[in-house]
């Protein structure tokens, strides 16, 4: 079939213009293949200094004994030997098994009402739900002494009995509910209209439709929230630091081993205990993972909520009082920083925030963790973006990268807490050359994108995985670096999500105690753990303060990315945009 004469005469005067790629010498190919394959190995170094070499420490730690010598399951069987060590585990069982049960239903009727309900304001309640990730864990914790404690608003609700089994549960659901509701808005954000078109036909009540229908299709969904916040919950110690009182817990436990009584032996026999539960839910998660069936196929329609105003109304309240209840501890946390003395002298004042006459470290604590997420942020984005792509774009070498892809999985299954005491051990053993490290902010940062390693990798193979491969087949046909690629193409393309991976790193890295706790000195404490130092001290207002301070710079922060980020991503893609006729 011949072109119309107007279209083919430009096709004629455009085609001349178009000149291939020149191609580039064999030896600049082979200096790119080279870089690629030494930029591999420079990642496998980082991942086994940051995160295997502490691992192996603390694995050495619990099975050899101070001289070197092999000391085999004697350690643990004298763990477990303790009069007081069964009764923990089960308190720390108990509790953790408990805010599962507690926090997936709650987040599951909020991720619901977002995703299968007509009420208003999503946009909104979605945004409250997800304010706890913004705070430091030990925020609950300060905002239920304020609520129910000896001299809390409603201490007679609770009779006191805030510090313990009860203060640990109410703070880690607080602190518990976003990761859950993040899962399940993913289980319920796809289903086949087909469906519950068939169920309305066949006359079904909503409840039967639920049953059958939506429950079934999200079971995959609940089993991976319950996991995740049995194992947050199981090696969080900065809520049962401040509530726990004398309920004491494996986390708790692990920290007064290494910092009170520096029994670093039984702080990693503990840090390995709580290294189970994690590598469990890890393995249980890939099985669930491969039983899984798509929900959506080529022919399904995609499911709209039909108007009902009984079922939207029961959702939007519900939803309102979990989103109350979240609003009340981060406003009490808030409010109670900015009086004399909460709750008998309500008059406001700026006393708790002069940090430099507080126990703490001051407002070099706070700079301290603005340098972290900054640098966190950055050299993280950096080195997860690249290394993602290394293993996805680049070909050979397939041993080293699936053993990469072995260490990028690691750090989910690895506890803060258990990757801080192996760091402590690792880095401030004098026989390693990377002892320089330790008590700086570099090992800090290391120690921060490590950390949160998995999550923004996922993010960026997710980003990556979208890209048609004839990008890189193109370049290396026209013998064009694929560094240079990388740099021209796959950056822009992917920006968005590298921008999201930026802001994750940021906001996690001024939030994170378990990590960090080990690792300061003086002159690199961070404000997480300046509210933890704080609260020991007695100045539960300054630690209010410090907490208040963290959250709404990680909001700011957050609110500013977005906003620069809309104009930069606007610039860099305006190709998407279509051609105006």
């Amino acid at each position: 079939m011949s072109l119309p004469s107007s279209l083919s005469s430009s096709a004629m005067a455009i085609e001349p213009s178009v000149q291939p790629a020149p191609a580039l010498p064999m030896s600049t190919v082979d200096r790119s293949q080279g870089l690629l394959a030494g930029l591999k190995w420079l990642l496998l170094a980082v991942l086994l200094i940051g995160l295997g070499g502490p691992l192996l420490f603390i694995l050495a730690q619990a099975v050899l004994q101070p001289d070197g010598s092999w000391a085999g399951a004697a350690p643990l069987m004298a763990l477990f030997a303790n009069i007081n060590f069964l009764p923990m585990l089960g308190r720390s069982l108990w509790v953790s098994a408990m805010t599962a049960v507690v926090t997936v239903p709650l987040a599951y009727v909020f991720a619901y009402a977002l995703q299968r309900t007509g009420i208003p304001f999503k946009g909104l309640w979605r945004g409250i739900g997800l304010l706890p990730l913004l705070a430091p864990s030990l925020l609950p914790g300060i905002a239920l002494i304020y609520l129910f404690g000896n001299q809390g608003l409603f201490k007679e609700w609770m009779d006191g009995s805030i510090y313990g089994f009860w203060g640990i549960l109410l703070g880690e659901v607080f602190y518990t509910f976003p990761h859950a509701m993040m899962i399940l808005l993913s289980a319920l954000s796809q289903a086949d209209g087909r469906l519950y078109d068939a169920a309305h036909a066949m006359d079904a009540s909503r409840w039967r439709i639920f049953r059958t229908v939506t429950l079934p299709a999200t079971r995959y969904g609940i089993f991976g929230a319950l996991c995740l916040v049995f194992t947050l919950t199981i090696t969080d110690f900065g809520v049962p630091k401040i509530t726990g009182g004398a309920y004491s817990v494996l986390a708790v436990e692990a920290y007064k081993a290494v910092v009170g009584q520096q029994q670093f032996g039984r702080g990693a026999l503990i840090g390995l205990l709580l290294l189970v539960p994690a590598l469990l839910t890890f393995a249980l998660d890939g099985w669930l993972q491969r039983r899984q069936r798509a929900n959506m196929s080529s022919r399904s329609e995609v499911y709209v909520p039909r108007p009902d105003w009984r079922r939207d109304g029961v959702n939007l309240l519900a939803v309102a009082l979990i989103a109350a209840a979240i609003l009340m501890m981060i406003v009490v946390a808030m409010g109670a920083s900015l009086v004399k003395l909460w709750p008998y002298n309500l008059q406001l004042t700026l006393q708790h925030y002069d940090f430099d006459n507080m126990d703490g470290g001051g407002w070099l604590a706070y700079f301290n963790s603005l340098k972290l997420a900054c640098g966190t942020s950055v050299v993280g984005t950096v080195v997860i973006f690249s290394g993602a792509w290394l293993m996805e774009k680049t070909r050979g070498q397939a041993p080293l990268s699936a053993l990469l892809r072995m260490l990028c999985f690691l750090p989910m299954a690895v506890p803060g807490l258990v990757l801080g005491l192996g760091s402590l051990l690792f880095f401030n053993h004098p026989a390693n050359p990377f002892n320089f490290l330790y008590g700086t902010m570099s090992l800090l940062v290391l120690c921060s994108i490590v950390h949160f390693y998995t999550t923004a990798h996922l993010t960026a193979v997710t980003a990556l995985k979208q890209l048609d491969p004839e990008f890189e087949a193109a370049s290396l046909s026209l013998k064009v670096p694929l560094l240079k690629t990388f740099i021209r193409v796959t950056v822009p393309l992917c920006l968005p999500q590298m921008l999201e991976i930026f802001r994750y790193l940021f906001v996690s890295s001024m939030t994170t105690v378990s990590a960090v706790i080990f690792l300061y000195r003086p002159d690199t404490v961070l404000a997480s753990v300046a509210v933890l130092n704080m609260d020991d001290a007695g100045d539960v207002g300054p630690a209010a303060a410090m907490s208040t301070l963290i959250l709404l710079t990680s909001a700011a922060a957050a609110l500013l990315m977005h906003l620069a980020g809309s104009r930069w991503l606007a610039r860099a893609q305006a190709w998407r945009r279509g051609r105006a006729h």
